[in-house]
């Protein structure tokens, strides 16, 4: 009687609901897919201290499978004026996905942070591509070197797209206060642009000719 007594507890606890993941509601998308409430618009992007940093959530337990790479979903860009580089980014092309404020210890242990607290909006190019800027209210960013630091500084230095009317794009960019870097034609193939946008953020465009 002693060990089934024992047993039942035991099978009562891995029974037990989780009660950290209740309040977690989500919505069908067009796609079907759930798209997770994180602040004000809807982001269904992969950013998982997002998700962590609203609802308290644990990441879930899942069983092995053979490693796979999917995609990539979205490259993260921290900014300090970020009504600035999200205007560069809608001017160039892309969609504002979503936008939520997050904070809390799931949060800083996931990016080794403490007492974070920043504004993300997830921006979507036309076939799907990510780029989340992050605003950080605490604690302060961390700049190193000038803003406008020069193509061959280490690390990752641009963001290349391709483009249709790459001179529409460009004279837009330039009248939002973008600046050229370079232009050129290669061969007969390809015309290409390097610009610097807010905060010295550089992006590269592509047309291909023919």
């Amino acid at each position: 009687m002693r060990y089934l007594r024992q047993r039942t507890q035991r099978l009562k606890r891995q029974t037990r609901p989780n009660n950290r993941l209740q309040g977690m509601r989500g919505r069908p998308s067009s796609a079907g897919t759930k798209v997770l409430r994180a602040g004000p618009a809807p982001l269904t992007h992969v950013s998982f201290y997002a998700t962590c940093g609203k609802y308290g959530a644990s990441p879930m337990k899942r069983e092995k499978k053979d490693m796979t790479l999917k995609r990539m979903d979205n490259v993260l860009i921290v900014v300090d004026d970020l009504e600035a580089v999200k205007a560069f980014f809608i001017e160039l092309g892309l969609k504002l996905e979503g936008e939520s404020t997050v904070d809390g210890p799931l949060v800083g242990d996931l990016i080794g942070l403490k007492d974070v607290r920043a504004t993300l909006a997830m921006m979507r190019t036309p076939d799907g591509q990510g780029i989340e800027l992050d605003k950080f209210h605490t604690p302060d960013a961390i700049r190193f070197g000038p803003v406008d630091a020069p193509v061959n500084t280490l690390g990752i230095r641009r963001i290349m797209f391709a483009v249709d009317g790459i001179d529409d794009i460009v004279a837009r960019l330039r009248a939002n206060g973008a600046e050229i870097i370079g232009e050129m034609q290669y061969e007969d193939t390809y015309r290409l642009a390097y610009i610097r946008g807010p905060e010295g953020i550089i992006v590269a465009l592509a047309e291909q000719l023919g």
